[in-house]
């Protein structure tokens, strides 16, 4: 356990001394965000009463993702695992006395967690300070905050073990092109980055949110803006406990399997 928490140190703090990525990366998140809520707005002003949010909640939502953007965003993935399985250079990886999938989900886990920190407070702090209903509002209340504070976590490790998958089928594949590009684009319209859950046909919100990419962001947004009840709360934690195991277990079976069979260089 303990060489896995170096990964994370090592890489967190690597991650954390690119604070001028940081600054552009803030700047444009908060530009993202303006356009985003602008957005809205517009189509709020034609009919309040036909949207299942309101325009204060979904502001909120729209803030705390540009805030954790860092932990869902399906694009941010290392290019170096993808280089490494490609180029053949992951047989340095296998000469280590680690569990290379620990060892990916660990550095990955930890790149993004140093991102978020850079990022999120400047955004969270401004965003608390604009007018309603643009600016970013308080929970329900404290239970609603600690709700919002476990499913982020469970979000951010079902976003890392559905990432690892995308890693470990690359073992199988050319390229990852094709897989990257089918499997994010899922991954950012399932998981409510462009466009909100609740605002889907009933029917087509039910058969989305039991997949796995509603247990990632959509969970702990909807949770801190106040547009989940009780009994979907309790159902939507169930259901990323559920996938963080499966996705994992699936990662980790497909990752043995993969290492059985490698081959570099016709060796």
């Amino acid at each position: 356990m303990k060489k896995y928490l170096s990964f994370f140190r090592l890489r967190f703090l690597m991650g954390v001394q690119y604070r001028a990525a940081a600054l552009a990366g803030i700047v444009t998140q908060f530009a993202w965000g303006f356009m985003e809520i602008m957005i809205f707005s517009a189509f709020y002003r034609a009919d309040a009463t036909a949207f299942p949010m309101s325009l204060s909640a979904t502001a909120s939502y729209i803030w705390m993702q540009q805030a954790f953007l860092a932990f869902f965003a399906a694009w941010m993935m290392e290019g170096e695992i993808f280089d490494s399985i490609v180029n053949g250079n992951i047989t340095y990886e296998l000469c280590r006395p680690v569990d290379i999938y620990n060892m990916w989900f660990a550095r990955s886990l930890a790149i993004r967690t140093s991102r978020a920190v850079l990022r999120c407070f400047p955004i969270l702090f401004v965003a608390g300070f604009l007018p309603a209903p643009y600016g970013l509002g308080a929970p329900a209340d404290g239970l609603h905050f600690l709700l919002f504070v476990l499913t982020l976590l469970l979000g951010l490790a079902v976003t890392v073990s559905f990432c690892m998958l995308i890693y470990v089928l690359t073992f199988f594949t050319i390229s990852s092109q094709g897989l990257r590009m089918l499997f994010l684009s899922s991954m950012e319209f399932f998981a409510g980055a462009v466009i909100p859950l609740p605002f889907f046909p009933k029917k087509v919100q039910y058969v989305m949110e039991l997949l796995p990419f509603a247990a990632m962001q959509n969970v702990p947004l909807r949770i801190y803006s106040g547009s989940m009840t009780e009994a979907e709360m309790k159902r939507a934690i169930i259901l990323q406990v559920f996938w963080l195991i499966v996705v994992t277990v699936a990662g980790k079976v497909l990752c043995r399997a993969a290492l059985k069979k490698v081959t570099v260089q016709g060796g």
